[in-house]
């Protein structure tokens, strides 16, 4: 190889002198241009971790070469042999497409061609997929979501080898293969193509690029604007109905992940061929915007895992990878770069290699994680995620406050949620979905039952719970009508807060939620305080559970046992939790501590005689073992018309096993009171040092009311939402 990218240098001098191939004016044109591939020869001369990046897809791609084509017929469900081979392939298409444009050389699309000539043999033959999914089937795929995956890359990699083919093997893929794809995925699947939807973006997209590519303005027509052309559905209208004015994408971070691929190289592709339509800059560079809005949806380098999210999805996904690097491409922020840092792969595209060269000639600065709310929702006005930050380093404090709205069909019925991670670890824990990605061993790599059955039910989650009931009866139609009204949010130096109001969600009844991390000089780390507040026409049952992740440490209370083990409910999720035993409360605060790591956390809690602290876990009724074993807790009120739950989280010390030694292994917290006259609530929490704080709330009224309230012979008047005061 030492000569290897100085023979690339000058095979394309004598292409462009010679005009060896019978070249095109317009391939490569879509995310990929000619010019990029210019640039990207003269770069990759520069760039040392390119010219490693190019060597080892090279080695790869001998090494596949060497052997002929596998096409097999489609039987398996996602994961299985012949669904994995299909996705290997669109890979191999799509590196032989990139390889033949940096090296000219003949052996890589001739390949390709073979491969194309196989599947345009064996397309025309296939009907819908044998194990197909009941809502959108197949043919090459159960499912046509990675049919248009597939088109996705494959398009791409025709685009990058279309100039060497001649016009009857161009004839025979387009009629036979291209077209038929494209139009099963548009015309075929009217109710994917034009739905509002990550599956919707998947088809739109690789459609387009399929138009742009063979010249076919009608596939880009309906891409862009529906099967009818109207406008009413297509890739636009998906830009204004899935991303807020924040950029934040309505089914979550997990999904806006995977939804900015398509979005992101379709509207590059959109760039290259109608720049006119300036999309980059549409709804305020929504879709640039969305890019910076993921990197923030992320913890110590994994996304927040609410509604249907796997927990080992990050920034480093290629996904992401591609669309950050296509951002740089556009407004060259240098804070991009020290993410692209993190994620560490180079993109052997125009963009990535910009990406690339930036990174060795060291233009990074650090990107800045910081406390924002995200507004959800076409208008901004479906509820917000909070995001709360405390330090930026690694191992830094972050809470989110999801009052959201229910997320489409990934979604769960979750509203006024929250997590919480420190240390880089995930310490107020959210399930996420109940799925083995892939693996057709464990129900054919679909969603498992219990996803529907536990994972999306309202008590998997930090929020209230009545009458073991999950918000809205569980009827995602009348979820996704609704979302939290957000009352405030704030962001000051010693507090950052939010509060946010749900209606609807169980009859006659209001929640309010105010979640704050409070800063204290003295404390190591900010507190988390929680003030819930519940009024109804009616007499319900009030749980709040708390999941949490760690070893139990200590609890106020004596653990009543249970002898034998016992679901501790039938339905809504409670069928699948063993009830492991309860402590009968008493008046005043009661305290839970445990261990994450080397850091303790204490959950400090005001309750009533009546009431009921249960301890659960995950685990009953799972006859496939198809759930994990996780504990919660879960804060019971038997009856009540009105409740005010407080509860705050401290997380505090060290342990070392190493060297034998326990530091501040207990909570700072000595007492917690508070008092709530027609919904204006003062919170004061009194700590072991003698210090004392007052968090006073002034329930929905104008942010111009006045407000009063006494407690323990204190007199608190503000103006506003809320008051933050030391008190002594």
């Amino acid at each position: 190889m030492k000569f290897f990218y100085k023979k690339i240098f000058a095979l394309f001098l004598i292409f462009i002198s010679s005009n060896v191939l019978v070249a095109s004016n317009n391939h490569p044109s879509l995310a990929i241009s000619q010019s990029d591939i210019q640039n990207m020869i003269i770069d990759i001369e520069q760039i040392s971790s390119a010219k490693q990046e190019l060597e080892r897809l090279v080695n790869k791609i001998e090494r596949s070469i060497s052997q002929d084509p596998v096409i097999p017929y489609p039987k398996d469900a996602g994961g299985g042999y012949t669904h994995e081979r299909h996705k290997e392939n669109y890979k191999l298409l799509y590196d032989l497409g990139i390889l033949f444009q940096l090296t000219k050389d003949y052996k890589y699309a001739e390949y390709a061609k073979r491969m194309l000539f196989e599947y345009s043999e064996m397309y025309p033959t296939l009907s819908y997929h044998p194990k197909r999914k009941e809502q959108s089937p197949g043919k090459l795929f159960w499912q046509s979501l990675n049919e248009a995956m597939w088109l996705f890359y494959v398009i791409q990699a025709y685009d990058m080898i279309v100039d060497s083919l001649s016009y009857d093997d161009k004839n025979l893929i387009e009629s036979k293969l291209l077209l038929p794809i494209a139009d099963f995925l548009s015309e075929g699947q009217p109710n994917t193509f034009n739905k509002i939807h990550n599956h919707g973006t998947w088809a739109v997209s690789s459609v387009g690029m399929t138009g742009y590519t063979l010249n076919n303005d009608v596939l880009v027509q309906k891409a862009l604007y529906g099967l009818d052309r109207s406008g009413s559905a297509g890739f636009i209208k998906q830009i204004d109905k899935l991303f807020s004015p924040d950029g934040y994408y309505a089914e979550g971070p997990y999904y806006q992940r995977f939804a900015l691929l398509p979005f992101i190289i379709f509207a590059k592709s959109i760039n290259n061929n109608d720049p006119q339509l300036e999309i980059f800059e549409y709804r305020n560079q929504a879709l640039i915007k969305s890019v910076y809005t993921t990197i923030h949806l992320s913890y110590n380098k994994l996304f927040f895992p609410i509604n249907d999210a796997i927990k080992d999805k990050g920034i480093d996904t290629i996904e992401l990878v591609h669309s950050l690097a296509i951002a740089y491409d556009f407004n060259n922020d240098p804070s991009l770069l020290s993410i692209a840092k993190q994620q560490d792969h180079i993109l052997l595209t125009g963009y990535g290699l910009k990406v690339a060269k930036a990174i060795e000639n060291n233009l990074d600065k650090p990107f800045k994680y910081k406390t924002l709310q995200l507004k959800d929702g076409v208008d901004g006005n479906m509820g917000a995620l909070s995001i709360f930050r405390s330090g930026f380093n690694d191992g830094h404090q972050t809470l989110v406050m999801k009052n959201t709205s229910h997320g489409y069909g990934h979604g769960h019925f979750d509203k006024l949620h929250w997590l919480y991670f420190d240390n880089n670890n995930e310490i107020i824990s959210d399930y996420g979905a109940a799925r083995f990605l892939n693996i057709e061993a464990k129900y054919g790599g679909h969603y498992l039952p219990e996803n529907n059955l536990y994972a999306k039910q309202t008590i998997a989650h930090n929020t209230l719970v009545l009458n073991e009931e999950s918000q809205f009866n569980g009827l995602y139609s009348e979820s996704q009508k609704h979302a939290p009204e957000i009352i405030f949010f704030d962001n000051q130096k010693n507090i950052k807060i939010s509060s946010a109001k749900l209606l609807n969600a169980y009859k006659d009844t209001e929640i309010n939620r105010t979640i704050a991390m409070i800063n204290l000089d003295f404390l190591e780390h900010p507190l988390i305080l929680d003030i819930l507040n519940v009024v109804s026409d009616n007499n319900n049952q009030y749980d709040l559970p708390l999941h949490y992740k760690g070893h139990l440490i200590s609890h106020s209370g004596d653990i009543v046992y249970e002898n034998e083990q016992r679901q501790l409910g039938t339905k809504n999720g409670y069928q699948f939790l063993w009830k492991k035993g309860s402590v009968n409360l008493k008046d005043g605060m009661s305290q839970v501590t445990w261990l994450n790591t080397d850091r303790f956390y204490t959950y400090s809690f005001l309750a009533n005689n009546n009431e009921n602290l249960i301890f659960s876990q995950i685990g009953a009724n799972d006859k496939n073992f198809n759930l994990r074993t996780e504990n919660q807790l879960i804060h019971r009120v038997s009856s009540a018309k009105n409740h005010t739950f407080i509860s705050a989280l401290e997380t505090h010390g060290e342990y070392n096993p190493r060297l034998e030694f326990t530091k501040n292994s207990e909570s700072s917290i000595k007492t917690i009171t508070y008092k709530n006259i027609d919904g204006k609530i003062i919170v004061l929490i009194h700590f072991k040092n003698g210090e004392e704080y007052s968090l006073a709330l002034s329930g929905n009224s104008k942010p111009q009311t006045i407000n009063k309230i006494s407690i323990k012979n204190l007199n608190i008047k503000w103006t506003g939402h809320y008051s933050f005061l030391k008190t002594n």
